[in-house]
């Protein structure tokens, strides 16, 4: 028996959303992931390095999962409940987390990390990264994508600029970074496959990417979430394209 719009919405609208694991969705979303592994490619260069940082770690759930850390680790963190979680997961693996505001400068010495690692940052600040980077060392991150699940935002807000959907291009974090003094090694795009099989799985993912409907309420939303029920009890599961890209740079040895 399908439920209802009601206990879809009332279990969504109340589940925590704090930390960045999204096992909550298992069963009511899907979502193809790209080809190149990067909890494992990072965990090779975490194996490699002698001083690290990841920046905007979340609830820390991708750096705990690597399996043998350098001697100095760091993550920085700006959202209070993702602090904590990140917190307990981190510190028993000699993790150091900061709070951190996600804005310029960080708070650490110029040439601190032979690497810095990063997985879906909301801003990439490039000229800070060059600075606490050690000549030589490795800036390794995967991110979100120009036009990420806009099939899905588009439903809400309706159709977006031009300019909104060329965000976040590959090309232009290449030249960020380029600009910033760092040689880009590595650069790699994936459209990916995205499947929403139920209301509540779409409150939930708009409740937790908030930048995604900046104005979302469920409150706001219920009649566009009714028809988006409606949708997917008559059609099957809504479908959105996922972007990601990867983007490894390394700072000059010689200036």
């Amino acid at each position: 028996m399908s439920r209802t719009y009601e206990e879809l919405e009332a279990e969504a609208a109340s589940v925590s959303v704090s930390g960045w694991d999204f096992s909550w969705l298992e069963g009511r979303a899907t979502e193809q992931r790209p080809s190149w592994g990067y909890q494992r490619a990072m965990g090779e260069r975490m194996a490699r390095a002698s001083a690290a940082l990841d920046i905007q770690t979340g609830g820390g759930e991708v750096l705990a999962g690597v399996p043998t850390l350098p001697r100095l680790v760091v993550a920085t963190e700006s959202w209070p409940p993702n602090i904590a979680q990140a917190t307990k997961r981190l510190h028993p693996r000699g993790v150091v987390v900061v709070a951190d505001s996600d804005e310029p400068p960080l708070p650490f010495a110029d040439e601190a990390f032979d690497l810095v690692v990063s997985r879906h940052p909301v801003t990439t600040w490039w000229k800070d990264i060059a600075r606490v980077l050690q000549p030589g060392g490795t800036y390794f991150s995967q991110q979100v994508g120009p036009a990420s699940v806009f099939e899905l935002v588009e439903y809400f807000l309706g159709p977006l600029p031009a300019d909104v959907h060329r965000k976040r291009h590959p090309d232009d974090a290449r030249a960020e970074a380029e600009a910033a003094g760092l040689q880009v090694v590595d650069l790699r795009l994936e459209s990916l496959r995205t499947e929403f099989l139920d209301v509540g799985a779409v409150i939930y993912f708009l409740r937790k990417v908030i930048w995604m409907v900046p104005d979302f309420t469920v409150e706001r939303y219920r009649p566009r979430l009714r028809a988006l029920h409606e949708h997917l009890q008559r059609h099957g599961p809504f479908v959105a394209t996922t972007t990601r890209f990867l983007i490894e740079a390394r700072k000059p040895t010689h200036p």
